[in-house]
């Protein structure tokens, strides 16, 4: 069995932690599948939203100060996947200890980013007129005011966040990346291999059946994959302490 690893999880934009609780029961028992909650939302409620990227990257680094000094590797779906990348970049710029391996689901890289794609998405028609489009929106929150209005609020703050990133052409990260995508999901085949050129050394790319939340839609299929991935890094990290 390989060393335990903790699996560092962002949601993407609308969502909270939870929707990796599911992965816990379903990836091995040495990867701690940790669902890293964002301000605003589910258990952090309360605390007020972070609408900036780079600030938020800041705070999700502080908050998980405890994981990510220790054996880690991050994975993250759409916004999570921008999230998770510039967490590591972080890591490296600080000195921090860098994660074994970084998994991006659903994510054009961040130089081919479509800096058009939050314009004008902030009132509610627009908002639900794209989570209809993105799917993965069960009908029993559309028909709910309540839920509807906590959507909206988040996913409001989530696309201010997408829309302040500002990427720069950053040197390639010294650790395993890998992409992951839907063959029916917007974000294409050229956006999605363009993560190789974050990657300093080992990259992939799987593809599954399925949209933008193939993640959910393909379950069965995605936990053998990042099973294999994180084994992978946790396998190259011992050959290079050896």
């Amino acid at each position: 069995m390989p060393t335990p690893v903790s699996l560092l999880c962002l949601p993407c934009a609308g969502a909270s932690a939870t929707m990796y609780l599911r992965w816990r029961r379903l990836l091995p028992r040495w990867v701690e599948v940790v669902p890293v909650e964002l301000p605003g939302r589910g258990s952090l409620f309360s605390v007020p939203f972070v609408d900036n990227f780079e600030a938020l990257v800041s705070w999700l680094c502080r908050d998980q100060q405890q994981a990510l000094s220790g054996r880690y590797a991050l994975f993250g779906h759409s916004m999570g996947a921008l999230l998770a990348h510039g967490m590591a970049l972080r890591q490296l710029e600080t000195g921090g200890p860098l994660p074994q391996a970084l998994l991006v689901a659903g994510s054009p890289a961040p130089m081919k980013r479509d800096p058009a794609r939050f314009a004008g998405k902030q009132d509610d028609a627009s908002l639900i007129a794209d989570l209809r489009q993105q799917g993965g929106t069960p009908e029993e929150v559309f028909a709910n005011e309540e839920l509807m209005r906590l959507t909206l609020d988040v996913l409001a703050a989530d696309y201010r966040v997408c829309a302040s990133l500002r990427p720069v052409a950053d040197k390639p990260l010294p650790m395993p990346v890998h992409a992951l995508g839907g063959r029916r999901d917007d974000v294409g085949v050229e956006r999605l291999e363009a993560w190789s050129a974050e990657a300093g050394g080992v990259f992939t790319v799987d593809w599954f059946d399925g949209g933008h939340f193939f993640i959910r839609e393909q379950e069965a299929l995605l936990m053998p994959v990042i099973e294999q991935r994180l084994t992978s890094a946790a396998r190259a990290t011992l050959e290079a302490w050896a």
